[in-house]
């Protein structure tokens, strides 16, 4: 027996050192095996579509631009990239340093940049705007704005112009985009379903070919975030300066919207004075106070888009004496009575919070997420009741 264990130790042995001999260098005629691995190509595709609507959501302009990225397993051969693309009619290759390139342009003007953009986005503003009142203020701020652009545009330096002029001459010489590039942006005439292939081939001359149907879906408008007016109960933050941070806040009727169906329902102001020796405030130096017998409300509509999501945060503050809670409903516009307030009919969504483990007079942020269905507006209704509350910092903002 330890005589056959003994032969093929010696065969296994002598077939480790054939081994060994095929891949030694040493050896004459004897090299490495050929590399026989050929390419496996990858993109990977970025969506960079711009677009604009005017107010009536009718499509002003629309840019359907993809960022492409060519791959493959290969960390050292050198490799050749080849795009094609079906239908091809209408499709434009950009440079992708041309985006980089005007990045930087806006860069170096960025002071003057911002301000035509708050100009384009006041005279957006204007034709759909109802209010004339709102008209001559939006038209004041573009004066104002105008004036702040001839400023801010004799104050750039020799330094930024010349940076700006060397980064025009880089995009003047910008070599055409082909589709032999690694990374390309391809802009699609209009909206539709496109194969997109790539062919990569390495420096043996093996190739390989991968693709992908890439859906141009149709530009929407932006959803608008909707616009509550005094958010923060201060005096003067109406759009036109004005306000005692409680005009946004006034319930259509006293009597139909009273909890006790008579009196004022207008809420008080509670003032910081001192915020930053008692920066207990959310924001600015006012809030929204609900004496604890209940009878004041706050009340606002504000524009939403029908099918839209959205997430309302706010904060509340207690006082400590006894129980108390503070209730902020979204309702749906016809609502008309602080009794139909109460409807769940009426109710889109709602939140309660009380003062059950609150420290006294602390704010504490909440958040309120409902769904406009066919509203194209809702009404923000708040009520308390128990002990004196308070209330700040009304925010919203569209749910992705």
């Amino acid at each position: 027996m330890k005589k056959y264990l003994f032969k093929i130790k010696y065969i296994v042995l002598g077939t480790f050192v054939s081994l060994t001999a095929c891949v030694s260098d040493d050896l004459a005629n004897v090299g490495d095996l050929e590399d026989i691995t050929g390419p496996t190509p990858f993109y990977n595709v970025t969506d960079v579509t711009r677009s604009e609507f005017d107010c009536n959501d009718v499509e002003l302009w629309a840019d359907y631009d993809f960022n492409f990225l060519a791959g493959s397993n290969l960390a050292v051969n050198g490799t050749d990239y080849q795009w094609s693309i079906t239908p091809s009619d209408g499709v434009d290759l950009i440079n992708k340093n041309l985006p980089i390139l005007e990045q930087l342009i806006e860069a170096e003007l960025a002071t003057v940049v911002a301000i035509e953009k708050e100009i384009a986005k006041l005279e957006f503003k204007i034709p759909c705007e109802t209010d004339p009142a709102r008209v001559i203020v939006l038209q004041a701020q573009i004066v104002d704005l105008e004036n702040q652009l001839v400023i801010a545009e004799e104050a750039l330096t020799d330094e930024t112009l010349e940076n700006v002029s060397n980064l025009e001459n880089q995009i003047s010489v910008l070599e055409p985009a082909t589709l032999q590039d690694r990374e390309i942006i391809f802009s699609f005439p209009n909206p539709g379903e496109y194969t997109v292939g790539l062919t990569v081939t390495d420096n043996l001359g093996k190739l390989n070919y991968t693709e992908k149907i890439i859906t141009v879906n149709q530009a929407v408008p932006t959803i608008p975030v909707p616009e509550i007016s005094e958010p923060s109960f201060e005096d003067n933050s109406l759009f036109d300066g004005t306000g005692d941070g409680r005009d946004s806040w006034k319930t259509p009727s006293n009597d139909a919207w009273s909890p006790f169906g008579a009196g004022t329902t207008v809420i008080q102001i509670n003032t910081d004075s001192n915020p930053i020796d008692a920066p207990n405030l959310p924001d600015g130096t006012q809030a929204a106070k609900f004496p604890g017998g209940g009878e004041r409300v706050a009340y606002q509509e504000i524009e939403v888009t029908p099918g839209a999501e959205y997430v309302l945060t706010y904060f509340t503050a207690f006082e400590e004496d006894n129980f108390g809670e503070m209730k902020v409903s979204i309702l749906k516009p016809s609502t008309s009575t602080y009794a139909e307030a109460q409807l769940e009919e009426n109710i889109v969504a709602s939140r309660t919070d009380s003062n059950v483990g609150r420290v006294d007079n602390v704010f504490k942020k909440h958040a309120i997420t409902f769904e406009a269905g066919d509203n194209e507006s809702v009404i923000i209704f708040a009520s308390n009741s128990g002990v004196e509350t308070r209330l700040d910092a009304f925010d919203i903002v569209v749910k992705e």
